[in-house]
C-alpha cells in the first residue's frame, strides 16, 4: 500500500474550497488524459447547501487513457460530511484503496486542505510502495493545486 498525505492552503472560503475539490467532474481538467463520469444520479435538492450533487453512495469513474490503453479508477463516496470531510473507496479492477479529503477554516477567509490517500495497484510488488507514494504525492498535489487555483464558475448555494 502506498500511503501519502497532501496539505495545502487555500485562499478560498472553506465552502468554496469544498466545492472546488468535490465537484468530481472538475478533476478531469486537473489530471491529464483523464475524464470523470458520474454513475449515480444526484440526490434531490434538500437545501443542505452541499452544492455538488454528491451524497453517500455516489459512484464515479475516472478513466485515464492514451488512445486504446487505459484504466478505470472507480470510486464510491462512503463518508460525506460537507463542507468538512469525505471518504472515497477505490474499487477498480486495477487501482484500489481509499482517499479522505478534509477542509478546515484557516485565517479570516481561507481554508486548509488535508488529502490522505492509500493506493494499491494490482500486480505491483510491495517494494514499489514507497516510490509509488512519492509519485502519487506529486501528481495528486499538482491536481489539488490546479483545482484550487483554476477558474471556477459554480456559485455557492
Amino acid at each position: 500500500m502506498a500511503l501519502f498525505r497532501i496539505v495545502r492552503a487555500s485562499p478560498h472560503s472553506p465552502e468554496e474550497t469544498w466545492l472546488r475539490l468535490t465537484t468530481w467532474e472538475r478533476h478531469a481538467d486537473a489530471v491529464p488524459l483523464t475524464r470523470v463520469t458520474l454513475r449515480t444520479p444526484p440526490p434531490p435538492d434538500t437545501g443542505t447547501g452541499t452544492g455538488t450533487g454528491t451524497h453517500k453512495g455516489t459512484v464515479f469513474v475516472a478513466r485515464s487513457a492514451l488512445g486504446p490503453l487505459g484504466f478505470d479508477d472507480t470510486m464510491e463516496v462512503v463518508g460525506w460530511r460537507p463542507p468538512q470531510w469525505c471518504r472515497l473507496e477505490k474499487r477498480g479492477s486495477f487501482i484500489t484503496g481509499w482517499a479522505e479529503i478534509e477542509v478546515h477554516p484557516a485565517g479570516s477567509a481561507g481554508a486548509t486542505v488535508v488529502w490522505r490517500e492509500e493506493l494499491r495497484i494490482r500486480g505491483l510488488p510491495r517494494r514499489c510502495d514507497r516510490p509509488l507514494a512519492a509519485v502519487a504525492r506529486t501528481l495528486f498535489g499538482r491536481a489539488v493545486d490546479n483545482l484550487l487555483t483554476s477558474p471556477y464558475e459554480k456559485q455557492l448555494p
